[in-house]
Order: C-alpha cells, then sequence, then structure tokens
C-alpha cells in the first residue's frame, strides 16, 4: 500500500510538468546563490589571513602589543628576537618581514608587490607548494621567488620561468622560483626573499622586524608557551590558530563584507522560500480533487501527509543537485578563465550547510500546503 501510494504522488506530481519544473528552479536557484555566496565569503576571509596559513613551520607569531592582525604592522627591533629565543620552551625563532614595495621591471611595468623576507639560513615562512625552482634557490644572491599568479599578473601570456629581472628601490632581485601561494586578500604578487635581502630592498632603519616566527619545543603546549613569551617579553604572542582567527575577526568587524554577503545569502533564501512555498501551495491546490478522491476512498490523513512529504523531498532533492552542482561548476569554470580567481572550491561544510537551509525553505513551503490537504472534504469529487 505505502509504495503504491507514492507511486500515485509521484504521477501526480509529474502531472503538472510547469509546476514540477518551477519548484526545481526556485529550489535550484536558491541553493546555487547561498551556496556560492557563503563560499566566496569563506575564501575572502581565508585570503585575508594567508601569509599566516602558508608558514605553516610556525607554531605562534610574536609582534608587537599594538598589533590586531597581520597587514597592521608595527616593526620591532632586532634585540627583540634575542630575547623570545630565550624564553624556555623555544625550540627556535626566526624573523619574518611583511611589506609593500613597488617593483619595476626591464619591461617598464610598474606593480605594487608583498614583500616578504624569511630567516636566512632556515628559509622559514615561503609557501611549500613550489610551481618552478626550490625554495633553496633563495640562498642565491639578489634571489626572489613569486608567486604563480603575480608572475602571470606581471608577464602575461608568459610561462613561468626563472631568469626575470626586477628592481626594488634600485636594488637588482632575480627571479629564481615560483611557488604556488595562497591567494592574498589584495590582488598584488607576493614575492619572498631572505631577510638580509629584504632590509637591503626598503632600506634599513632601527626597527625593521614586522613578526617572529616561534617553534614550540616537542611537547610544549602552545599556548601555554604563548602566553609565556608574552609575559617574558611584554609582546603579543599568538599561535597560528589564533592569530588567524584574530585576523578574520578584524575584517568581519571592520569592514562591509560580511553584512554585504549576509543580505545576499539571506535573500537567496527569502526568495527561495516565498517561490517555493507559493508555487508548491498552488500545486496542491489544484491538485485537491486527487487527495480528495483518495481521501474518499479511505486513504486515511496520515498516508496522504506522506504523500505531500514525499513530493516535497524529491522536488527539493532535485533542486538541490542541480544548484550545487551548478555552484560546484562555477567555480570550475572560473578558475580556469583567471587565476586571482583559484582559491575558490566548494566546501563540503558550505554544501551540508546550504542542504540544510533547502531543508527549511522545504518544511516552510510545504506547511500552509499541508494543512489544506488535511482539511480537504473528500466530497469535493462530486462538486462541479
Amino acid at each position: 500500500m505505502g509504495a503504491r501510494m507514492n507511486s500515485v504522488a509521484l504521477r501526480i506530481l509529474l502531472g503538472d510538468r510547469a509546476k514540477y519544473v518551477g519548484l526545481i528552479f526556485g529550489i535550484a536557484f536558491s541553493t546555487m546563490l547561498m551556496s556560492n555566496q557563503t563560499e566566496i565569503f569563506i575564501g575572502l576571509m581565508l585570503r585575508t589571513a594567508s601569509q599566516i596559513l602558508d608558514a605553516r613551520e610556525a607554531d605562534i607569531w610574536v609582534m608587537d602589543p599594538r598589533v590586531d592582525y597581520v597587514d597592521e604592522i608595527e616593526p620591532m627591533t632586532d634585540t627583540q628576537l634575542g630575547r623570545v629565543r630565550g624564553v624556555d620552551g623555544v625550540d627556535w625563532a626566526v624573523p619574518f618581514f611583511k611589506g609593500l614595495t613597488v617593483a619595476h621591471t626591464r619591461d617598464g611595468i610598474l606593480q605594487q608587490v608583498i614583500l616578504l623576507g624569511v630567516d636566512d639560513a632556515s628559509l622559514t615562512g615561503v609557501a611549500p607548494r613550489s610551481v618552478l625552482g626550490s625554495v633553496e634557490n633563495l640562498k642565491q644572491p639578489d634571489a626572489m621567488i613569486i608567486d604563480r599568479a603575480g608572475y602571470q599578473h606581471m608577464w602575461p601570456g608568459e610561462e613561468p620561468g626563472p631568469g626575470k629581472i626586477l628592481e626594488l628601490n634600485d636594488h637588482r632581485a632575480v627571479i629564481v622560483g615560483v611557488s604556488e601561494a595562497s591567494p592574498p586578500f589584495t590582488t598584488f604578487p607576493v614575492v619572498y626573499t631572505k631577510y638580509s635581502s629584504a632590509m637591503h630592498y626598503i632600506g634599513r632603519t632601527r626597527k625593521q622586524m614586522s613578526f617572529i616566527l616561534v617553534r614550540a619545543r616537542q611537547g610544549e603546549d602552545t599556548h601555554v608557551l604563548a602566553r609565556r613569551i608574552a609575559t617574558e617579553t611584554g609582546l603579543k604572542a599568538l599561535t597560528w590558530r589564533d592569530f588567524t582567527w584574530a585576523t578574520i575577526s578584524y575584517y568581519l568587524k571592520r569592514t562591509g563584507i560580511p553584512v554585504n554577503f549576509g543580505i545576499t545569502v539571506a535573500l537567496g533564501f527569502i526568495v527561495g522560500a516565498a517561490v517555493v512555498g507559493q508555487t508548491f501551495y498552488i500545486f496542491v491546490i489544484e491538485n485537491l480533487r486527487q487527495f480528495g478522491a483518495l481521501k474518499a476512498m479511505g486513504v486515511g490523513n496520515g498516508t496522504i501527509l506522506r504523500m505531500v512529504l514525499l513530493q516535497a523531498i524529491v522536488v527539493a532533492a532535485i533542486g538541490y543537485a542541480i544548484g550545487i552542482g551548478m555552484c560546484a561548476g562555477f567555480f570550475e569554470i572560473t578558475s580556469r578563465i583567471s587565476i586571482n580567481l583559484r582559491g575558490f572550491g566548494l566546501l563540503w561544510q558550505v554544501a551540508a550547510g546550504t542542504a540544510g537551509a533547502v531543508l527549511v525553505i522545504i518544511v516552510i513551503a510545504s506547511f500552509a500546503s499541508i494543512r489544506k490537504v488535511m482539511v480537504v472534504d473528500p466530497a469535493i469529487v462530486f462538486r462541479g
């Protein structure tokens, strides 16, 4: 009996092709909009902390106490490095420079770049994924590694290769490698060089060290060590995860990004609920005679309820599958069109969250319709 009623419910659903397609389109559109905008928002927030995420060797980032996020830099003196190295529990600590400067090419291109200076000996802080060359190439004189997106931006149409010459503050630099660095929040090229070379490019000052990267001794609790460093040195020390969240939180609080994306996601939910709810309600109203006939044949309200819910679930499942597929296809296509759009992809958490939102939409959409079916009079079959 159950399988037969399910078959009847699906025949009723498929019998009205226009509304069936309309329901699926409404769910698909809502799914696409919500998942797409949520994923772009998450991707943008992760880009704000890209340099932190790429420095995987470091457990703790140490900085001036007034620094709130990774792009807000208050330089420290080199003497602070020795103080941090002297804290019990520190395995090693190395300097890290981050700043903006202007690079010139021999072709006359003028481009602002994100300059990252890493420890001369360990080269800690360079993005671990290489497209061309080795991180060890940085130990060569005047050596510099550039991210792949930055290379293609500065030399469009050319395959990445070593030997390109840059000029920073009248100092020569040679590209010796290309990295697959995480995309930054801005679209500036990311260039890596030795810490000593970075000081050469920007000119030495009394305070020049942006951050200190720390590795905890094996078995040491990183949060405890961070507090110990802060207590003994008077500097701010955060685990890489805490510093990542501090950076993301800054952009969440100080920019209009979350509001703008939140409005778009909310609109996707509201429009989806309104369109699907209205269409599903009209669909049920126009099929009340069929449900009335079933009641006249002795089919109970429980069975009718299951039939309507089956129709709603089928519509939601098909619409969700189409919408989430469109979202995944969008990111796949755009990443091939522009390298600056790489890094955006459909996370399973976003897909699961969108599925939950679609479930809420279909529940809202079917609520009024279910009530209408429950109270339908079987005698409606005999009315004109």
